[in-house]
């Protein structure tokens, strides 16, 4: 039983710190998360330049390789200071590069792949329905129906990440209107985002607020064949391989951002003085420092055991809702536990923990909700399905 990382990885989690320390500092991203109007480019671009894009895509489609513990090595890394700006990263390289890698053609690999990997194409995940939530496949009404040379799409999407900057959007839509389970009958498209018929329009929102989420309408909008990805009707099963490491994400983001609150926080204790002496003296506060720091430990050793299994290729599916559940409880509960550390600063704008508060309270009820999760985890013990 060995939980140390590799020399190899250790090395890799060392860089991507230096990095993060002197390319992404939090007043930086405290100042480029409060403009939710626009883009967080400048972040973009410090990602392109370095080349962190490829992480996770394989050489031959010019990527830098690396498996998923790689990428959560280096998601976690980037998150304690940027927190939910993270998915200006995760977005492409843990979203849109994995479904391709498993779900596209070769033709399409060799297309897109090389784009991502430089850092020159965006993709944001067009999948959540206006009455869908966590029932994604049961509210489904974007539809999309074959016509020569391809398909056209109509319905609406809501809180599609990025989509107003995005060069495509990775899209979910029912191509079968008569299939007889809620699941069958899907078909995913890589639509162009800039393409005749779809209007992006901003939600503004508590928390990832530069990361700038829309509701975006489909209206008679046509993708060429050439732009599906996998078989028609049969999009859920090939995107299936790619949902444990969604919540691997979402367990990096989380262990990260609890990485920055627990520094923050102990900065904090040790500088401020209230009667008389740092507050770090004051017991419960010390209770409160403890258990974040248990929290990260629970986190961490959660997500490098899913991480470790994912890239063995082991079955990690009711592991992986653990973590999502487990880490983003933790996680909003340690940003919690840091704004009482710091009282009225904590909840300053001018500090990052109110904003890691804001950004992982989301994590609770997506990509889907922890009492769904819940739900799966007892029905894979063996109890009946709730749902």
């Amino acid at each position: 039983m060995d939980f140390d990382l590799t020399e190899e990885q250790a090395a890799f989690r060392d860089i991507v710190r230096r990095w993060v320390n002197a390319e992404l500092p939090k007043d930086l991203m405290r100042k480029l998360e409060a403009d939710e109007e626009n883009y967080p480019f400048p972040i973009w671009e410090k990602l392109k330049e370095q080349g962190f894009f490829g992480i996770g895509i394989p050489e031959e489609y010019g990527g830098l390789g690396g498996d998923v513990i790689m990428q959560m090595i280096f998601a976690r890394e980037m998150a304690r200071t940027a927190g939910g700006l993270l998915w200006v990263w995760g977005l492409t390289s843990f979203g849109g590069a994995k479904l391709l890698t498993v779900a596209g053609t070769e033709e399409q690999r060799q297309k897109w792949l090389p784009q991502m990997a430089a850092g020159n194409l965006r993709v944001s995940l067009s999948m959540t329905e206006p009455g869908g939530g966590t029932d994604v496949l049961g509210a489904m009404q974007t539809f999309a129906d074959k016509v020569d040379g391809g398909w056209l799409i109509n319905g609406a999407k809501m809180w599609t990440t990025g989509a107003k900057a995005a060069d495509k959007l990775l899209l979910l839509a029912r191509s079968d209107r008569q299939a007889e389970k809620k699941h069958h009958g899907l078909t995913a498209f890589f639509v162009d985002a800039k393409a005749p018929g779809i209007t992006s329009t901003l939600l503004p929102k508590l928390g990832m607020r530069g990361m700038g989420s829309c509701s975006v309408i489909y209206d008679n909008v046509f993708v060429p064949d050439s732009d599906v990805l996998g078989e028609p009707h049969q999009a859920w099963k090939a995107m299936l391989p790619s949902l444990n490491n969604e919540r691997i994400m979402v367990g990096a983001q989380c262990l990260g951002s609890i990485d920055g609150i627990l520094e923050d926080a102990l900065d904090y204790m040790k500088q401020r003085q209230a009667f008389g002496r740092p507050i770090g003296q004051f017991q419960i506060l010390q209770h409160y420092a403890a258990d974040i720091a248990t929290s990260q430990k629970l986190v961490e050793l959660l997500l490098y055991n899913v991480a470790w299994m994912q890239a063995k290729g082991l079955p990690c599916g009711n592991e992986a809702n653990m973590l999502k559940m487990v880490a983003t409880e933790r996680a909003v509960e340690a940003a919690d536990l840091g704004i009482q550390i710091m009282g009225g600063m904590g909840y300053s704008t001018e500090t990052d923990m109110q904003r890691y508060w804001r950004d992982l309270r989301i994590l609770r009820m997506t990509p889907i909700s922890n009492e769904m999760v819940r739900n799966t985890i007892a029905e894979n013990l063996g109890l009946p399905r709730s749902f």
